[in-house]
């Protein structure tokens, strides 16, 4: 009774409070069509509404609730209540992130404007919460969840401020601001949590999959090879650039798919990989191709980084993640670090590299959509190159003091039960069993 009251009214209050913020901050574009970011907000970083197209905050939203809620549904005894608890952080996360990013980026005579692009800025923030909660997954209850999102929507808005709009950093895909953020994010979290008597328990029933999960691992599948490309050209400048972006990741995502086939059945017993693992490969390889996607990869290019993606997700599961949990004492309950972490960082190493193939005569008029500040000849390329690149380990210093801040919250005491207070928590609010299903 004390969880589900404290669940109720932790979720009242962080509702009361988004609806007064709303009212007091919240308007949309005062322009009669919605066509125009007013020239005093920062819209440099952002598509303008006039280049918002219905369909694409569509595939962003798909992407976002039903891929994201089906990748966790993998699991055998959490998986219900883990899409149930990743619609609540959903419902609240866009809500807040709305918010706060319409301080940093559509803030004006005291108010917000909200227009059609603060949606879908507000769901690729929530991508990132939602990443990192596969970290920590059935190790944490709903009101450590919620505030765990809370705290991260702040400081990723901070982060992606930081890389987009003050250090002209180019990240349409969110390779940096996304996964790469979520993932580590996510990880410190789990590593401030750590509590032995507790993993080692649950350990193996957080993995306990049946034949009925992988139904769900083919439909989440199948929705990332639908949506993805348009969730990684959304925020592309102009429509112009959206093309490669789409063309970019799907070849990418074919050929980390296909690498998936030739190594699972080196590394495991089965003769085929499960759908589990051909869906973490095509998060892997979309992953790759947040940062690079809008550059001139070319279709060999995409091939390459996208089949290196998929090589590193069943590697990084079968020797990685063990060294992660007993050397490190990360517990990383959905493999995040392989789906996002580690090909997030890929891209972003692909994306500085081919800024160094950005002039005039490699990219010719798309020089001006993808690197805008070096068309104008405000920056050089040496200048970009360096920027990109120390955008990744700023990236991980924000993500690590973060994470490290988020959990040292959630591990107060007032927050936490006992840990046998705690299984039961979980199992009623969590489990399902199998036949059931």
């Amino acid at each position: 009774a004390a969880s589900r009251l404290r669940l109720s009214g932790l979720c009242f209050l962080l509702q009361i409070l988004n609806i007064l913020l709303f009212a007091v901050f919240a308007r949309y574009n005062p322009e009669s069509s919605p066509s125009h970011c007013p020239p005093q907000l920062d819209c440099s970083q952002r598509n303008q509404d006039s280049r918002f197209q219905q369909p694409r905050f569509w595939d962003v939203h798909i992407q976002v609730l039903l891929s994201f809620g089906l990748l966790v549904a993998f699991l055998g005894r959490y998986g219900q209540g883990s899409v149930a608890i990743s619609i609540l952080i959903t419902a609240f996360a866009i809500q807040w992130a709305v918010l706060v990013q319409g301080f940093f980026y559509f803030f004006l005579n005291g108010k917000i404007y909200v227009g059609a692009q603060s949606m879908v800025s507000a769901e690729f923030c929530t991508a990132a919460v939602l990443i990192s909660t596969g970290v920590v997954l059935g190790r944490v209850n709903p009101v450590q969840m919620m505030l765990l999102a809370l705290l991260e929507v702040t400081v990723c808005t901070l982060n992606e401020y930081i890389l987009l709009s003050l250090m002209g950093v180019r990240d349409s895909g969110h390779s940096l601001t996304v996964h790469t953020f979520g993932a580590y994010f996510g990880l410190m979290v789990s590593w401030v949590l750590y509590q032995p008597h507790k993993d080692k328990r649950k350990r193996e029933e957080q993995q306990d999959t049946g034949n009925q999960t992988d139904v769900f691992a083919a439909v989440g599948t199948i929705y990332l090879w639908i949506f993805w490309p348009s969730f990684t050209s959304t925020t592309t400048v102009l429509d112009n650039a959206e093309n490669w972006a789409a063309l970019n990741s799907y070849f990418s995502l074919v050929a980390s798919t296909v690498a998936t086939f030739i190594l699972s059945p080196v590394l495991y017993e089965e003769s085929t990989p499960r759908m589990v693992q051909i869906q973490d490969a095509t998060l892997a390889g979309m992953a790759v191709m947040g940062m690079a996607g809008e550059m001139l990869v070319t279709p060999f290019g995409a091939l390459i980084a996208g089949f290196l993606a998929g090589l590193i997700s069943p590697l990084g599961f079968r020797f990685f993640t063990p060294v992660l949990r007993s050397r490190l004492k990360i517990q990383d309950t959905c493999g995040v670090h392989n789906i996002h972490g580690l090909p997030g960082i890929l891209g972003a190493l692909l994306g500085t590299l081919l800024t160094l193939l950005a002039t005039a005569d490699t990219y010719g008029d798309r020089l001006e959509l993808v690197f805008p500040l070096m068309a104008q000849g405000s920056r050089t390329v040496t200048d970009q190159v360096l920027i990109q690149f120390s955008a990744l380990p700023l990236t991980l210093l924000l993500a690590a003091l973060g994470g490290c801040l988020t959990g040292a919250v959630l591990k107060i005491k007032v927050l936490r039960s006992p840990p046998d207070a705690q299984y039961l928590e979980n199992t009623v609010l969590w489990e399902v069993k199998l036949g059931n299903c």
